[in-house]
């Protein structure tokens, strides 16, 4: 497969134009939709739609459109590694990250990333279902989780620490726990699938059931719901520190930690070069979020 047929469809999907995408790459219009004739004709389907004023692409040519800017990006690499090419990153850089995280943390700095990237685009998907990046044809992820997929290579972006919390409201109205057991004695608001809370107790681990009247899927509604004066809680300093700051919510059994092995990652498929967008995602946000993130401090 030719790769400046492909780099010519890329900038087709971009400009939607044949003569124009042929013309930033060199190539007269008669030579562009020859290469894309030719291009079509390898694969054995039709990539884009042409009328008298645009052209648009076909079902097949979105599905391969994405793959095409890998293979690109993935020349470009392998370039850049021995001293060719340019690392400037440019392209559709596609990323999933978790609901709440990316909406909070993500999405703020996300304007000086793309000024300081000017060839670049950002598709962001948000959800808090883990996403199959290959399928979905994602460069990136951003986790919370630890890794279990083998074929995929984590890097850690900042921490994520976690504590035990409620509001002064309820600490004043039920009384304050003083070690771990106490919990047995308090409403506990507990994400679903993880009520078994761990804390450490010098060299020792102390395992408690929460128990409670309200739990659920999302880590924003057991903030709201803590903040509320519902019950006492875990949350991620990341998600709740405006209310900490605020003291709307208080740390409860602060000698206590949790045990809480946790971070925020970025993650990418192990089978793809490093691509230039992709490195500069993450030595972005590195620096970004720096050793000690703002809503730590």
């Amino acid at each position: 497969m030719n790769i400046e047929h492909l780099r010519l469809f890329v900038r087709i999907a971009a400009t939607h134009n044949i003569s124009l995408a042929g013309s930033e790459l060199g190539l007269s219009p008669a030579v562009a939709s020859a290469h894309i004739n030719k291009l079509e004709e390898n694969l054995g389907v039709r990539l884009i739609h042409r009328t008298t004023r645009k052209v648009s692409l076909t079902e097949d040519g979105q599905a391969f459109l994405h793959h095409a800017e890998n293979v690109l990006d993935s020349v470009e690499a392998a370039r850049a590694s021995v001293g060719a090419g340019s690392l400037s990153p440019s392209g559709t850089l596609r990323i999933a990250a978790p609901a709440s995280f990316g909406r909070m943390h993500l999405l703020p700095a996300l304007s000086d990333f793309l000024d300081a990237n000017p060839q670049l685009k950002v598709d962001l998907k948000l959800s808090d279902s883990i996403v199959d990046l290959v399928e979905g044809g994602f460069d990136i992820a951003v986790r919370n989780s630890g890794l279990k997929d083998s074929s995929l290579i984590a890097r850690r972006l900042a921490p994520d620490k976690r504590i035990l919390c409620a509001s002064p409201d309820f600490l004043a109205n039920n009384g304050k726990p003083d070690t771990p057991q106490d919990l047995a004695n308090f409403n506990c608001i507990s994400l679903m699938g993880l009520d078994t809370w761990r804390f450490k107790d010098g060299n020792n681990i102390i395992s408690v059931k929460a128990k409670g009247s309200f739990s659920t899927d999302n880590g924003e509604a057991i903030r709201d719901a803590c903040t509320n004066g519902m019950g006492i809680t875990i949350n991620s300093t990341w998600s709740a520190y405006k209310q900490l700051q605020s003291g709307e919510l208080v740390e409860v059994l602060p000698d206590y930690p949790l045990v809480a092995n946790t971070a925020i990652w970025a993650v990418y498929p192990s089978s793809r070069m490093l691509a230039p967008k992709v490195r500069a995602f993450i030595d972005y946000y590195l620096e970004f979020f720096g050793d000690s993130p703002y809503w730590d401090k």
